[in-house]
């Protein structure tokens, strides 16, 4: 089995931190998020993981060097998730492809959901989910996907709109449809294969966790949540949870006159001077914060 990390985009909601580092590289609890994501899919069953990079993907490059039975495709120019997903296509057999978006940490089944997409014959299963900030997927009453915008009325007096987890299985033959070497958002793909009379289906998943990390306040969410143990932790982060609500303090250097307030995450080789204050913020590797600053609510880059 075969899955692809869509990890390309240029993560303008979480600028100016984006312009230091890709997205998918985000460390959560000091772990990149990619390095978490391919752990988790291997553990599915998964053998080959296809990644796609444009932004800072010299980062990513180094980043998976010691990662085993990946294929990094670099794209000189942003395809989309659909280009992207052209590109790849001579990675894939004829077999369901498993796709996910490169800035999710969630706790949905990838294997549950990859093992009823091939029982359903259908061209595609989007994995989605009841999330009020984002719900603009059109389902009817027998979860069938009708349509892809909020104002689209397709899904009949029974139907209801629901959020897209960025999580999808596809059977790649769809692709063909995309031009090669041409920007294009996979919803694009998706609208054709409806008009063309093809089957788009929902897998509805409840009681989970998911977030998308895409803006500071959602990345800092999630490590207030993963710190005060309201949410699931990965096995990969087990150790990292032994301190909370504080982490990483080991492996930086932090003077006795520092205060650590509600939770705070730091990174390795961190330095944190006399009479620092941090109070629910995420410190990166190696940043430096001088004596007396007050860190507050913060991504701490350098």
């Amino acid at each position: 089995m075969k899955a692809m990390i869509l990890a390309a985009g240029l993560g303008t909601r979480l600028l100016p931190f984006t312009l230091m580092k890709p997205k998918p590289l985000f460390p959560v609890l000091n772990i990149p998020l990619v390095h978490l994501t391919i752990s988790r899919i291997r553990k599915s069953g998964f053998t080959t993981i296809i990644i796609n990079a444009h932004h800072l993907r010299h980062q990513i490059k180094e980043a998976l060097q010691h990662e085993a039975n990946c294929i990094l495709q670099e794209e000189e120019t942003i395809l989309g998730t659909g280009g992207g997903l052209r590109k790849a296509m001579p990675h894939f057999d004829d077999k369901p492809l498993l796709v996910v978006n490169g800035d999710i940490y969630h706790t949905i089944n990838y294997q549950d959901v990859y093992s009823e997409h091939c029982a359903s014959k259908a061209d595609v299963t989007l994995v989605l989910h009841d999330y009020p900030r984002f719900n603009n997927v059109a389902v009817d009453e027998r979860l069938m996907i009708t349509g892809f915008k909020k104002t689209d009325n397709a899904c009949g007096q029974k139907g209801k709109l629901l959020a897209f987890t960025g999580i999808h299985v596809i059977n790649p033959k769809i692709l063909q449809n995309i031009p090669p070497e041409t920007p294009c958002c996979i919803v694009e793909c998706y609208e054709k294969i409806l008009a063309q009379g093809g089957t788009i289906r929902a897998r509805l998943v409840e009681d989970h966790y998911w977030t998308d990390m895409g803006t500071p306040e959602d990345y800092l969410q999630l490590h207030a949540d993963l710190l005060k143990q309201k949410i699931p932790v990965y096995e990969e982060l087990d150790k990292m949870i032994l301190d909370a609500p504080f982490t990483g303090l080991k492996n930086a250097s932090i003077s006795d006159a520092a205060k650590l307030i509600d939770w705070a995450c730091i990174g390795k080789g961190a330095v944190i001077g006399d009479d620092v204050t941090i109070k629910r913020s995420v410190v990166w590797d190696d940043a430096v914060i001088p004596a007396g600053c007050i860190i507050q609510d913060a991504i701490v880059t350098d």
